[in-house]
């Protein structure tokens, strides 16, 4: 969340200045950051590590505005690498979070939406490409993956992840 609300506030500064430009604030052009991932602890769990996980989850999301599988169930202290293909012609993304935190930034891309954020817990994917993310769910508790592209949300493109407690 810190490179997000970072990206916020660099907008938000080139929003004052009168400089921004698509290229500032482009969304999916896929070329994410090289550096290393931030750990940081967030109600649904922290960035995982390739090498403890326990299964692969693929999802497929489409032009649709849905999720396939819909409903995801996982143990408390599993690390999932979600492999996320993107089925359809536009550009898709996979954000877990709660619902609370996805319906916020959904809000925010509604404002801004060619805005470049990347957190651990997301994936950008161009139509046709696919995308991982691995994630340690280390709290139980009920969660949701969404794709949060301005009207995509709104559509209905979410889905949900339960962590039962072992």
């Amino acid at each position: 969340m810190k490179l997000f609300k970072k990206a916020s506030v660099l907008f938000a500064c080139a929003v004052v200045a009168g400089t921004v430009t698509s290229a500032a604030i482009a969304h999916g052009d896929n070329k994410h950051s090289s550096a290393p991932v931030v750990k940081e602890q967030k109600e649904w769990g922290v960035a995982g590590d390739a090498a403890a996980v326990k299964r692969t989850i693929d999802v497929s999301m489409g032009d649709d505005m849905r999720f396939q599988p819909g409903k995801l169930e996982i143990k408390k202290g599993e690390t999932i690498r979600f492999r996320v293909k993107n089925t359809g012609a536009l550009l898709h993304e996979f954000v877990i979070g709660t619902k609370a935190e996805n319906a916020k930034h959904a809000e925010l891309m509604v404002k801004f939406p060619g805005m470049e954020h990347d957190e651990p817990y997301m994936t950008h994917v161009d139509p046709g490409k696919s995308g991982d993310i691995v994630w340690t769910f280390n709290r139980a508790g009920t969660f949701e993956f969404a794709c949060l592209i301005a009207g995509h949300f709104q559509a209905g493109m979410v889905g949900t992840i339960t962590v039962a407690a072992n």
